[in-house]
C-alpha cells in the first residue's frame, strides 16, 4: 500500500491531467461555494467525462477509485458519509486506459486524490475503514491549505427532480458491502453465503460471494511472485489458477480463461474440477451475458464433452 502520509508539498511537480480536461464553458465558482455535479457525490467518470472529474477537484477534493471487471468499487457510502466535502469518481481502468496510465495505476484496486486538478497517490489495494477515513481526513486537510473547501448539495440530483435515491440493499447485501469496505472479506463471503442459502437464486449474492472470494485469494500475493511461479510450471494447476486471479483482478479476463482452457485438458480429475469451479466463478464476476463469458462457456463444454 502507498505511504498515506500527506503534506501540502504532495501537490507541487506532480503529474499534469491538462490532456484530459475539457475546456470549461461556465466560471469557476468562488472558493467555498457549493456546485452542482452530474451524478451526485459518486459518479463513475470514463475518458470522456474525466476532464469535468479534473476541474470539479478544483472546488473540492475528489477521490478516484480504480476498479476492473472482478473489482468492483466500494467507497461510495463511505464518501458520502463526509456530507458534500469529498467526491467520488469511479474508473474502470481496463476501459480507461488513458486515465489509468495518466495515473500510473499497474493492478486494482487502486485509489488517489485530485486536489486543485492534481494526483495524490492515496493507496493500491483496499485498507480497513478506519484507516481510508484516516487518509481521507488528510485529503481533506491538504485541500484547506491549497485553497479547495468547496463541497457537493448531496441530495442535488433528487432536488432538481431527477432520479430517485437507489433503494437500500438488502440487510445481508449491505452487511457484505460494509464487510468488503472495511477490508473484511471473511465476513462479506459469510454474509453472501447467507444470503444464498434464504435465497439459492440470489444471482447478486452468488456473484458477490465469486467476487470477494477472489479478493480473498489475492490478499497477500506478490504478483512478480505469482507470475514467476506460474511461468516455471506452466501445467501447475494451484500455481495458473493464482495467476489467472490476477489477470481477472487486473481485468485482463481474455488471458485468464485462455490460461485456465490451455492447462484444463492435460490435467487429472481433481485439477479439472479446480480448473471448471474457478472458471465458474469468474463466469460469475464478469457476467452471464458478456460475450468473453460466452466464448468460454462454449469452450469449457466442448472440453468437458
Amino acid at each position: 500500500m502507498t505511504d498515506p502520509s500527506i503534506s501540502g508539498s504532495a501537490l507541487r511537480g506532480a503529474v499534469d491531467l491538462s490532456g484530459l480536461v475539457r475546456a470549461a464553458q461556465a466560471p469557476a465558482p468562488a472558493p467555498g461555494q457549493a456546485v452542482p455535479a452530474a451524478g451526485g457525490v459518486v459518479r463513475d467518470a470514463d475518458e470522456s467525462s474525466f476532464g469535468e472529474v479534473v476541474e470539479l477537484s478544483r472546488t473540492v477534493p475528489v477521490i478516484v477509485e480504480f476498479y476492473a471487471d472482478g473489482i468492483a468499487p466500494v467507497l461510495g457510502a463511505l464518501i458520502a458519509s463526509y456530507g458534500g466535502r469529498l467526491a467520488l469518481a469511479t474508473v474502470d481502468g481496463h476501459r480507461s486506459p488513458q486515465i489509468a496510465q495518466a495515473f500510473q495505476i499497474q493492478q486494482v484496486p487502486a485509489v488517489v486524490a485530485l486536489v486543485g486538478g492534481r494526483p495524490l497517490p492515496l493507496f493500491v489495494g483496499m485498507p480497513a475503514e478506519a484507516e481510508v477515513r484516516q487518509v481521507l481526513d488528510q485529503v481533506l486537510e491538504l485541500a484547506a491549505q491549497n485553497g479547495v473547501t468547496g463541497s457537493i448539495p448531496v441530495d442535488g440530483a433528487a432536488a432538481d427532480g431527477g432520479e430517485p435515491a437507489e433503494p437500500p440493499l438488502p440487510p445481508l447485501h449491505q452487511a457484505a458491502y460494509d464487510a468488503i469496505s472495511a477490508g473484511d472479506y471473511a465476513a462479506a463471503a459469510a454474509a453472501y453465503r447467507a444470503a444464498i442459502a434464504q435465497s439459492p437464486r440470489d444471482q447478486l449474492a452468488v456473484a458477490g460471494l465469486a467476487q470477494v472470494s477472489l479478493l480473498q485469494r489475492l490478499e497477500g500475493l506478490v504478483a512478480a511472485d505469482v507470475r514467476a511461479a506460474a511461468a516455471a510450471a506452466p501445467d501447475d494447476v494451484d500455481a495458473q489458477l493464482a495467476v489467472a486471479d490476477l489477470d481477472i483482478s487486473g481485468g485482463h479476463v481474455d488471458d485468464a480463461f485462455a490460461r485456465l482452457l490451455r492447462v484444463f485438458p492435460g490435467q487429472a480429475a481433481e485439477g479439472r474440477t479446480a480448473i471448471r469451479t474457478r472458471l465458474l466463478d469468474y463466469f460469475e464476476i464478469v457476467g452471464a451475458d458478456d460475450p468473453r463469458t460466452i466464448a468460454a462457456r462454449r469452450a469449457l463444454t466442448a472440453l468437458l464433452y
